[in-house]
């Protein structure tokens, strides 16, 4: 993903969208707005999202069916969702949505300090994590083009049972054991 990538805001309300606008535009990261379920839908698969704030309850397509549907895609499995809900805490809400791997479970109003930094965070761990990944890609193809040696068997656990090995040489009797 690139360092420009959206903050995309889910709402069907458009004066929660400016509310959520309004919160996060000092992070300085381009946000994407939509209306909808399937909107957000869309905007995810075109790619080059970094954090999803998502309304948990919107006509037609609703917040936890976009996150399963987000999970069964690789190139949205491992997007950060922030699910906004303007209900009291539902746990039902909260186990489905934990489940789901969604990051947090945040109650409208919020505050605009805590939602700044909260979504800083996801964003900046988010883009740390694709960043590794290219990384390693890249050193495995450096590694595949140099025609490295197949790579030496892991070693054991340290917690693992490993027999001692005996002295070069050494004979069961000589170590002490069977003396016939």
């Amino acid at each position: 993903m690139p360092p420009t990538a959206r903050i995309l805001l889910v709402d069907d309300h458009e004066d929660t969208l400016y509310a959520l606008e309004s919160a996060l535009a000092p992070l300085g990261q381009p946000l994407g707005r939509a209306t909808s379920g399937d909107e957000a839908l869309k905007q995810l698969l075109r790619g080059n999202v970094g954090v999803l704030l998502l309304d948990a309850h919107m006509p037609g397509t609703g917040g936890l069916d976009v996150v399963r549907w987000m999970r069964r895609l690789e190139q949205t499995r491992h997007i950060p969702v922030v699910l906004l809900t303007g209900f009291a805490r539902d746990h039902r809400l909260g186990a489905a949505a934990y489940r789901l791997g969604v990051a947090d479970l945040v109650t409208t109003p919020v505050d605009p300090w805590a939602l700044r930094t909260k979504v800083r965070h996801l964003y900046d761990t988010h883009q740390r994590g694709l960043a590794l990944e290219a990384e390693v890609r890249a050193l495995r193809a450096r590694l595949d083009a140099a025609g490295a040696p197949a790579a030496r068997p892991a070693p054991p656990p340290p917690h693992a049972h490993v027999p001692p090995a005996h002295p070069p040489g050494a004979h069961t009797a000589e170590l002490g054991g069977d003396r016939t």
